[in-house]
């Protein structure tokens, strides 16, 4: 294909037959687009179009194409024909940066996305000058230009946070260290300041922080594999600054959306974690300055409202705390039983209860809140962080702490006894606090496998699990029906082979709910007891105890299938 303008125009053609909603047009112009992809200059062709069309729909279309081009066709395989001919990826790694840095923003992540993916192929050995490159835009003053470099970078080096130890990432590291490191910290005083100067400039403030967003994401990204010798050296400059805007409060951040984090919660939430990996990792380094990050960590968790918004920070908030309590160093700031009082009255029972956002999940978004609850993958949530914070105090002060949360517990059930259909969050939140409590180790497979021998669990089944399940309706106090079958889940290694007999009846009978989570958990928790492997390694439950239960639980299983949005019921 030549770099013709016949060529331009034919591109353009196409590409607006892709955005058609009539598939009679569109795919046959995917079709002759796939078919011209192996062509030489075919990428060449997609740049020049989003550089030169007046039309923006066209510039972002050819965007779009030209990274899912990369992401097909830049890697070479092995014993397979290159897709990509040699002088095409030397143009493009030629053009893409200052392309990308001129482009409007919509533009410029999709090519910062494209940047990424050849950088994980050719960065350093192919593309040496991608840094250079790179750190020399930081000079031009322009933040769309910086933002740019910044969202590539962090695209580019995110992935130090999972790649295994080896020489080859160590000499890559080093080598972005060398050229990034320097520059990334002058950019960050250089930005402190001028937040500064145009602290009563909204506009200008909100390009600022979102610079800053990515610079602290760079910091946790360069820190993440072992501590580096400059941030070791320039520790003062980082952690002062982090810590003035973990307290910052500038009004003109200040968004009105309840569920939309904005950029001052996101910027704090990301210094959290910054704060835990130090504290964890590199807690000697770290000390002088912990206990300034512990008050202003604990004035934002006690000061910060309730709404959706404010989740991720809560929880990176709490998340630093719990990685904190869990170190032998820092013991001595939570030995304090007035300390661990108020950790549990105004952090953990707070962010422990059900919320109006948690009760919409659990009705109009079931699967979603299956997901989170169930498969572990609430793992930025306000409760998730709350347990994580229980299980870590537990680890020096399990007697302190279960007398403390025993007695909110008890409290909470007795809220609920007043008045259940008005109170029954109250004993949502006993449960959950007794299931954080109690839990000291947890697989998938066996549910808990260590407990904290202070609770008493089978007496809290009997006493406050069973009776929500032996209720006449199914479909009364749905929430608490769930969090009684998950306890009977989690905990199926510590209650009684009686007790679970007991259970499965009542399990059965609740695969009839009309709540997709009531049911769903009903299947699974009656999957997993099935499941559970007594002496001589045989199933616990025999098939000569399941006799009496086969038939209701064939019909209520096969009722369940029938429901409305039923989810996949995994019973074997």
């Amino acid at each position: 294909l030549a770099l013709s303008d016949a060529n331009l125009q034919t591109l353009t053609e196409y590409l607006k037959k892709t955005l058609d909603p009539d598939p009679a047009v569109r795919r046959p112009a995917e079709k002759f687009l796939e078919s011209v992809e192996g062509s030489q200059n075919y990428p060449l062709l997609l740049l020049t179009l989003l550089e030169k069309s007046q039309e923006n729909v066209i510039k972002v279309c050819a965007s779009v194409t030209f990274k899912n081009y990369i992401k097909r066709n830049w890697r070479i395989v092995e014993d397979e024909p290159n897709k990509i001919c040699e002088s095409d990826r030397i143009a493009i790694k030629a053009n893409i940066v200052p392309l990308m840095l001129s482009s409007p923003e919509q533009i410029q992540k999709q090519l910062s996305d494209a940047i990424s993916i050849i950088g994980r192929e050719d960065f350093p050995q192919k593309w040496p000058d991608l840094l250079t490159e790179m750190v020399n835009r930081f000079q031009s003053g322009d933040f769309h230009v910086i933002n740019g470099v910044l969202r590539t970078a962090h695209s580019l080096f995110k992935r130090y946070r999972h790649e295994f130890k080896s020489n080859e990432l160590w000499t890559e590291i080093k080598l972005v260290l060398d050229a990034f490191a320097l520059p990334l910290t002058n950019l960050f005083k250089a930005t402190i300041e001028l937040c500064s100067t145009h602290a009563n400039d909204a506009s200008a403030l909100k390009v600022l922080f979102s610079s800053l967003i990515l610079i602290a994401k760079l910091f946790y990204s360069l820190n993440f594999q072992d501590l580096p010798e400059f941030f070791e050296d320039n520790m003062e400059t980082w952690m002062t600054n982090f810590h003035s805007l973990l307290t910052l409060d500038n009004k003109l951040l200040q968004t009105d959306d309840e569920e939309e984090a904005g950029l001052l919660e996101l910027l704090k939430s990301q210094i959290c974690d910054n704060a835990a990996l130090y504290a964890q990792k590199y807690d000697e380094e770290f000390q002088p300055y912990l206990p300034r990050f512990v008050t202003a960590i604990w004035n934002l968790l006690v000061t910060t409202g309730q709404e959706v918004k404010y989740d991720l920070l809560v929880s990176n908030a709490i998340q630093f705390l719990a990685s904190v309590c869990e170190r032998p160093h820092y013991k001595h700031l939570f030995e304090d039983q007035n300390t661990l009082t108020s950790i549990c009255e105004k952090v953990i029972v707070p962010n422990m209860e059900f919320r109006a956002a948690d009760e919409e999940a659990f009705e109009d978004n079931s699967e979603e809140y299956i997901r989170r609850d169930l498969e572990g993958s609430d793992i930025d949530t306000r409760r998730r962080a709350a347990c994580d914070l229980v299980r870590g105090l537990c680890k020096f002060f399990e007697g302190p702490v279960t007398g403390i949360f025993s007695g909110y517990v008890n409290s909470m059930l007795q809220e609920y006894a007043k008045n259940p259909s008005v109170n029954w969050k109250h004993k949502d939140a006993a449960i959950y606090l007794v299931t954080s409590l109690a839990s000291k180790a947890q697989t998938q497979k066996h549910g808990i496998t260590q407990a904290n021998e202070l609770v008493n669990l089978t007496e809290f089944f009997v006493n406050h699990i069973q009776p929500d399940l032996k209720s006449a309706s199914v479909n009364e106090f749905p929430v608490l029906k769930a969090d009684g079958i998950k306890y009977i889940m989690i905990f199926r290694n510590q209650v009684s082979k009686e007790q679970l007999l007991v259970s499965i009846p009542l399990l059965i009978n609740h695969l009839q709910a009309e709540s997709i989570v009531v049911h769903t958990y009903a299947a699974h928790a009656l999957e997993r007891l099935f499941t559970m492997r007594g002496t001589n390694n045989t199933t616990l439950i025999t098939a000569a105890e399941m006799v009496p239960f086969v038939e209701v639980l064939l019909t209520n299983l096969f009722k369940a299938l029938t429901l409305p949005e039923t989810l996949n019921i995994m019973v074997s």
